[in-house]
């Protein structure tokens, strides 16, 4: 049994911590509110992960160091540096393997299904931060200063998703959705749970050292395909949806922060935007979710 640090208390670092201490660990979650689940093998904590001392000494003798955390979306560029200095420094501090959850937006725009050969491309300084944070990470690991990893996943489906945002409500309900997206272009899914499961398989493994693995996501499908499938899960009837007009998204963007940074992944809507785990699931033999289970969970999640 190690000590296995969580920076971060939302869905992933909840499953994280969960499956952590399900298997026997000592399991600490770190947050400014000392969120996280209760169970009895899981300590949490009050403090800032940006404070390089707090968090290195929180780290001190663990096997893990995990980066789950989740600053507000249009707060990016200020929150993230620090955090991102923070968990690096602690990592070199302790010894921790640093194991980071990840997503794709370091990729930009792309013509085709996204594989971990797929360049860092994006451009966007909020996209291209995600991937700097990485290239910041593997610069460390490579000169044998800190022992890295990173999993990247798409969209989630259980929580902090499209699902618990727009969907789910008015189709339990019976009622018509609507969408701030394309509704008939090829989307992939990432259960929360697998986020998990990858993070901490890549965490313990030094096969997944020094390298980013995309997490095992069922096939692509469409959000129209994904609202039918969420209806016949949750046995309510056949989705009615509609696509709100992206002026008017724009236009509200004008009051709502949240929904002005929209604009910047509105092209991972607009185009196929397919993830390939494959070498994931070749090599650890992860294998995603049933969907079935994972929208099942989010049926839970929007009924609360």
């Amino acid at each position: 049994m190690g000590l296995q640090v969580i920076v971060g208390a939302g869905p992933v670092g909840t499953a994280t911590a969960l499956l952590l201490a399900e298997r026997g660990e000592q399991v600490r979650v770190v947050s400014r509110r000392g969120a996280g689940p209760e169970h009895p093998g899981v300590e949490r904590v009050v403090a800032d992960a940006t404070d390089v001392d707090r968090l290195s000494g929180l780290a001190e003798g663990a096997d893990a160091l995990y980066n789950c955390a989740n600053p507000a979306y249009h707060q990016w560029l200020t929150d993230w540096p620090p955090l991102a200095a923070a968990l690096l420094a602690a990592a070199e501090r302790s010894g921790a393997v640093l194991a980071t959850a990840n997503n794709l937006y370091g990729y930009g725009p792309v013509t085709g299904p996204m594989t971990e050969r797929t360049p860092l491309a994006a451009s966007h300084p909020k996209l291209r931060l995600r991937a700097d944070m990485w290239r910041d990470a593997l610069a460390l690991h490579e000169a044998g200063r800190i022992r890295a990893t990173e999993v990247r996943g798409s969209d989630y489906l259980e929580a902090n998703s499209i699902i618990t945002f727009a969907l789910g409500k008015p189709l339990l309900a019976g009622r018509r959705a609507y969408v701030p997206s394309a509704l008939d272009v090829p989307h992939s899914w990432t259960s929360i749970t697998d986020v998990a499961r990858t993070l901490v398989t890549a965490a313990a493994d030094q096969r997944a050292w020094g390298r980013a693995w995309h997490v095992p996501s069922n096939p692509a499908l469409t959000v129209r395909e994904l609202a039918q499938r969420f209806t016949e899960v949750t046995a309510s009837p056949a989705p009615k949806l509609s696509r709100i007009p992206y002026p008017v998204m724009w236009a509200v963007g004008l009051f709502s922060p949240m929904v002005r940074e929209l604009r910047t992944t509105r092209y991972q809507f607009e185009q196929p935007f397919v993830l390939d785990s494959s070498l994931t699931t070749e090599t650890f033999g992860i294998r995603p979710t049933p969907l079935e289970d994972a929208l099942a969970a989010a049926a839970a999640t929007v009924r609360g």
